[in-house]
């Protein structure tokens, strides 16, 4: 299987320039904004900064509400919760936000990372037993 690039067309150097001003950025940062269709100022604005409202509802996901109730009865009993995350960044960004949230709200709180070169990709027996 051979892989095929596509260049995305070259920005209007005009449009780079003025956005570049605009949003105080180098102009190659602009030009890449640009090719994926953030070519205003309230368009990046929203990009760099989005609110809250802009997040899509986590109770989309299947059952989120048993796992909120779980969590929160663990807190009140004061049971042990483990964190448990995949050693690529999201699984690690995701461990430290959700630990550094719940660590607020309980000290019975512990993560594990799996380590990519003995346990490979997803659940394993070590974390398993680690929990």
């Amino acid at each position: 299987m051979q892989n095929r690039w596509i260049q995305s067309p070259t920005s209007n150097p005009d449009l780079v320039s003025t956005l570049s001003q605009e949003l105080n950025v180098q102009p190659v940062v602009t030009a890449l904004l640009i090719q994926r269709g953030i070519d205003t100022f309230d368009k990046a604005k929203q990009y760099f900064r989005p609110e809250l409202t802009q997040l899509h509802d986590p109770f989309l996901m299947a059952d989120m509400d048993k796992a909120v109730s779980r969590l929160q009865q663990a807190i009140e009993r004061k049971e042990k919760i483990l964190i448990y995350g995949d050693y690529d960044v999201d699984g690690t960004t995701s461990v430290a936000l959700a630990f550094g949230y719940l660590r607020k709200l309980t000290d019975q709180i512990l993560y594990y990372i799996n380590d990519r070169e003995s346990e490979g990709y997803g659940i394993s027996n070590q974390g398993i037993d680690f929990a």
